[in-house]
């Protein structure tokens, strides 16, 4: 008999049918339930698995993360610590200068020979120039140049003394300086107009 001819009445019940169909019904269950276990054993090792290899890539990401933080903290004091530093060096080049004019200072007070004093102001000037240099420092010659806006800052106009002096540069007010090439000050000029 099978489950759908299942009697719906008690009193049609025998104890053979419902003891086959039982038999029946527990006797499929085992060998299902046996299967698919089988199956899942697999299964449960292969997510043992993938969660060991997420924990270790996990583990991984972690380290990494933790390794660039440290990377960054310390190029960031390292900046800083240049940054605080950087002029060190032409500091301690312009010590010697600042040397010569406290000397130079004491020369002024005792000397009244001022030939000398503007000899010994001279040889400081040039020593000082010298300095700066020697790290990258460079004036720029701006007079009887053609006017540039990138390198030059027009103050004003004066009319040419020739036409060739047209769009020139005819005076300097104030030195342009470079410093290894890049413009550090631009030159105020007068323009020939």
């Amino acid at each position: 008999m099978e489950n759908n001819d299942i009697p719906l009445d008690n009193s049609d019940l025998n104890k053979e049918d419902i003891t086959d169909t039982l038999d029946e019904n527990s006797g499929s269950q085992p060998a299902e339930a046996a299967d698919s276990e089988q199956e899942l054993a697999p299964e449960l090792s292969e997510t043992d698995k993938l969660k060991g290899e997420a924990a270790d890539w996990k583990d991984k990401y972690v380290r990494l993360y933790a390794e660039f933080e440290n990377y960054r903290q310390r190029t960031s004091k390292e900046k800083l610590s240049l940054i605080s530093t950087a002029s060190e060096g032409l500091m301690v080049e312009l010590i010697p200068v600042i040397d010569d004019f406290e000397r130079s200072r004491k020369a002024i007070e005792t000397s009244s020979d001022v030939a000398s004093l503007k000899e010994g102001v001279e040889l400081v000037y040039h020593k000082f120039l010298k300095t700066l240099s020697q790290k990258g420092l460079k004036a720029m010659e701006s007079i009887g140049e053609p006017f540039d806006a990138e390198i030059h800052e027009a103050i004003t106009q004066f009319p040419a003394p020739s036409p060739e002096q047209k769009g020139q540069v005819i005076d300097e007010v104030e030195k342009g300086y470079t410093l290894n090439d890049k413009t550090i000050r631009f030159a105020k000029v007068v323009i020939g107009a």
